[in-house]
C-alpha cells in the first residue's frame, strides 16, 4: 500500500474551510478517489451540544494532554482562549502509512509545526473573496457579539497574511467553483507518477513484462 499524503487547510474564521472539507468528503469516491479522511483533534474544551467524543473531537481534560504533550504525541498543539487542541502524531502517522490520504483542518502556526516535522504535506489556503464578503458571513452565523466580530475580523487579516506558507491557494467566491478547485488539487497530486507508481505497480511490471 503506498503512503497517503498529508494537507494542511488553513482559512480564516468565515472562509468556509469546514464547509468545502463536509462538501470534499460527500463527494462520489469517482470524484476525489478512493481513501480520503480529516484528522480528529483532542482538545480540552467542554463537549457542546451534539457534539460527540470522538467524530468532533477526542475530548480530554488538561492533564491528560499535558501529558500528552511531555510524551510527545502532538503533531502540533496550540492553547487558544484558554483551552488545548493538538493533533495525534501516532494516529496521523497509521492512517498515512495505511495509504489514507489526511486533511488536517489547522491555523497557519499549526501547519508550521507540522511542514517541520512532515516537510512533504501540502498547504491549502482558503480565502474570502473580500474583506466585506468575510465580515458579512461572520454576521451571518448570529452567534457573535459586535466587539467578538471585530476581534475576528482583525485576526483574519492577520491570518490571511500567511497566505504565503500554503502550496494552493482555494479563493471561496462561488461555493462550487471554490469546492472543484479543491477537489483538483486532490486529484492532481494522486495522479502524480511517483504516487501513480505505488498504487499501480502491479500494472506497470504487467505492461511492461517481456
Amino acid at each position: 500500500m503506498p503512503q497517503g499524503s498529508l494537507y494542511l487547510i488553513s482559512a480564516p474564521s468565515g472562509a468556509g474551510k469546514t464547509s468545502l472539507v463536509n462538501a470534499l468528503l460527500g463527494q462520489p469516491v469517482s470524484a476525489i478517489g478512493a481513501g480520503l479522511c480529516v484528522s480528529v483533534s483532542h482538545t480540552t474544551r467542554a463537549m457542546r451540544p451534539l457534539e460527540q467524543d470522538g467524530v468532533n473531537y477526542h475530548f480530554v481534560d488538561r492533564a491528560t494532554f499535558q501529558a500528552m504533550i511531555a510524551a510527545g504525541d502532538f503533531l502540533e498543539h496550540a492553547e487558544v482562549y484558554g483551552n488545548y487542541y493538538g493533533t495525534s502524531r501516532r494516529w496521523v502517522e497509521q492512517r498515512l502509512a495505511a495509504g489514507w490520504d489526511v486533511i488536517l483542518e489547522i491555523d497557519w502556526q499549526g501547519a508550521q509545526q507540522v511542514q517541520r516535522l512532515m516537510p512533504a504535506s501540502i498547504g491549502i489556503f482558503v480565502l474570502p473573496p473580500s474583506r466585506d464578503t468575510l465580515l458579512e458571513r461572520l454576521n451571518r452565523r448570529g452567534q457573535d457579539k459586535p466587539e467578538v466580530i471585530a476581534e475576528r475580523m482583525a485576526k483574519a487579516v492577520s491570518e490571511m497574511s500567511h497566505y504565503g506558507q500554503a502550496d494552493y491557494l482555494v479563493i471561496n467566491d462561488d461555493f462550487a467553483t471554490a469546492l472543484a478547485d479543491l477537489q483538483a488539487i486532490f486529484r492532481s497530486n494522486r495522479l502524480k507518477k511517483d504516487v501513480q507508481q505505488a498504487r499501480n505497480a502491479g500494472l506497470l511490471a504487467s505492461l511492461l513484462s517481456q
